[in-house]
């Protein structure tokens, strides 16, 4: 039989079949999928074939080939990844200006992993109702270098209903990952968006003025006008996976294209003369932040830099 994984529980997966049951399900066995080194070998996404127990429960037997991930570095350090997804049409990356503040590092670690995997990504902007002048002017500078790139931005606020519209729009008929940082709103963006999820919400810390863990584990919601939200787990750090130094500037667009003009080949654009991208962040083709954002996947693969200070 066949379905589709709708919600991850650890130890528990509910798929969806194709005559629309609900079912619980195990893993079946010592199952692994060949080439990733996972905690989690099956993902919310995946179509699975499954066999039924007298209980009423399933075994996992069999997945599908995916169309494609994202992945990131376990949360515990290991040499293991977790996949966040699977089988996705595109990501929203929720972002928040303050309260808490979503650095430029992780919005770019999170934006090469997603080039690498071939997802396509639009910036969402939350939380615009509560700014100050100094942040609103923040907000324009990160919205007009994102969409330079060719990256979609979109402003909203999830708590007065401003911007919505145009979001919901984009998700009709696809399956869309939603992630970001733990307190960005991205359950307080699900429910304006299809009140029928009723995600759950909290309120921000205010001691460390960082999220409150609200959604455990990830949980696909089907929309009434077609397509499906994928609502993740918030996360402090994305440490990228798998990834070779080499291929790092493929994943930065704007690095990429100038590194054609550079006199070498193999160019790390960090210290080869004649490197065209380093001349462009000279003379503000390419964005510092950007620069240094690629600086740091090449210098660290170690996620444990990039989960302070969130």
């Amino acid at each position: 039989m066949r379905g589709l994984v709708i919600k991850n529980t650890g130890s528990w997966y509910v798929v969806k079949t194709d005559d629309n049951r609900l079912v619980d399900c195990k893993i079946k066995g010592n199952f692994r999928l060949k080439g990733i080194r996972s905690t989690n070998p099956v993902a919310v996404g995946d179509f699975v074939q499954i066999t039924m127990n007298p209980e009423g429960t399933a075994f996992i037997h069999n997945i599908e080939d995916r169309k494609n991930y994202i992945i990131r570095k376990a949360s515990n350090l290991s040499k293991q990844s977790h996949i966040l997804a699977a089988n996705i049409d595109m990501a929203f990356l929720v972002i928040t200006i303050s309260h808490p503040e979503t650095s430029t590092t992780f919005i770019d670690r999170f934006l090469a992993s997603a080039e690498a995997y071939r997802i396509p990504v639009s910036l969402i902007f939350n939380k615009v109702d509560c700014y100050d002048d100094q942040e609103l002017h923040y907000l324009d500078a990160l919205i007009h270098l994102y969409t330079q790139i060719g990256y979609p931005c979109y402003s909203c606020s999830a708590l007065n209903g401003q911007g919505i519209e145009p979001l919901r729009q984009q998700l009709i008929g696809k399956t869309t990952l939603f992630s970001g940082n733990s307190g960005v709103g991205k359950s307080t963006l699900l429910n304006a968006l299809h009140p029928e999820a009723a995600a759950r919400t909290a309120e921000i810390s205010s001691a460390h003025d960082t999220g409150m863990h609200t959604t455990t584990f990830s949980e696909m919601f089907a929309l009434p006008e077609g397509g499906y939200i994928i609502d993740t787990p918030g996360i402090k750090g994305f440490g990228t996976f798998d990834m070779e130094k080499e291929e790092v500037a493929h994943y930065f667009k704007e690095i990429f294209a100038i590194s054609a003009d550079c006199k070498y080949g193999n160019c790390t654009h960090t210290h080869e003369p004649g490197c065209a991208v380093r001349q462009a962040v000279e003379d503000h083709y390419i964005s510092q932040s950007r620069y240094q954002s690629y600086l740091s996947m090449l210098e660290d693969k170690n996620e444990d830099k990039y989960r302070q200070g969130y």
